[in-house]
């Protein structure tokens, strides 16, 4: 018995140091009752309360004021003009949306003003404006997009958001956006945007894409909570949730989805404002 003891000892003390790695590479960070209360079981609209046959078009003032109206949460994306102005469009590229074969970042906001969403009269709005049209009358989750200049991205996105009497998150697919608000707004609670590594699609390399799937990088940023596609979980994804994570499902066209998770961004569909896992 000493001896089998004596070889599987070695064994057990890899085994719980990989794990111990592990845990410390993926591990959320701390989030108080009181921060969390603004999220918990709510559904977001994605990208305002936008239509699928896009007569009120995605990431609208529209889609804002009728998902504010109603009282939802609503999820958007913040990106820069050219000319440095943080508005409110998902794509990097116009042409889903607009038509327009260019880059957002390279259009000045005076040029995306111009611009028609979906062939509505509806154009791109600024963060400000968007602000403006939701009041408080429902929580965001602000999706900072990776592009040419994050860290102005972030410093002027916070600025906005110092100045909003409403309830807020932050969120991105690129960790170091995360880690710049874990080091220099730490009060705004912040969450881990990622889909498994097959979904990544050509957008980065295979290694890249299975780090950033795999929550790997969860130490730089420590992020609060995690927005994962729904989609099978790796076991990393599960742990940092086991470890506390708040867990937010992406996009959800389904009123089951409300049993697993602690929020919901949905679209297509119009959900109870709240809800209360069973």
């Amino acid at each position: 018995m000493n001896e089998t003891l004596k070889r599987l000892l070695p064994a057990a003390i890899v085994a719980g140091a990989a794990m111990g790695g592990l845990v410390f590479l993926v591990a959320p960070g701390r989030i108080c009752r009181w921060q969390k209360k603004p999220f918990m079981y709510r559904n977001f609209a994605h990208r305002g309360l936008h239509k699928r046959d896009k007569s009120v078009p995605e990431n609208s003032i529209a889609a804002f004021e009728r998902a504010s109206a109603k009282g939802y949460g609503m999820e958007l994306d913040v990106q820069l003009s050219r000319d440095g102005e943080v508005v409110v469009f998902h794509d990097d590229t116009l042409n889903r949306v607009c038509g327009v074969d260019s880059r957002v970042d390279e259009k000045t906001y005076a040029e995306l003003k111009e611009m028609s969403l979906c062939g509505t009269e509806e154009t791109v709005p600024l963060f400000s404006e968007v602000l403006k049209t939701v009041r408080g009358r429902g929580p965001l989750i602000v999706e900072l997009k990776n592009g040419r200049s994050n860290k102005e991205l972030c410093e002027k996105t916070y600025a906005l958001l110092k100045d909003y009497n409403g309830e807020y998150c932050i969120e991105s697919f690129n960790p170091m956006i995360v880690r710049w608000f874990r080091k220099n707004a730490p009060e705004i609670v912040r969450g881990q945007l990622a889909s498994p590594p097959k979904d990544y699609g050509g957008e980065v390399n295979g290694i890249t894409a299975f780090v950033l799937g795999n929550l790997l990088l969860n130490f730089l940023a420590r992020p609060q909570f995690i927005a994962y596609k729904i989609a099978p979980k790796p076991f990393t994804v599960k742990l940092c949730e086991a470890l506390g994570a708040m867990k937010v499902c992406w996009t959800s066209h389904d009123w089951v989805n409300e049993k697993s998770y602690d929020v919901v961004i949905f679209e297509f569909y119009k959900p109870k404002l709240k809800y209360k896992n069973k």
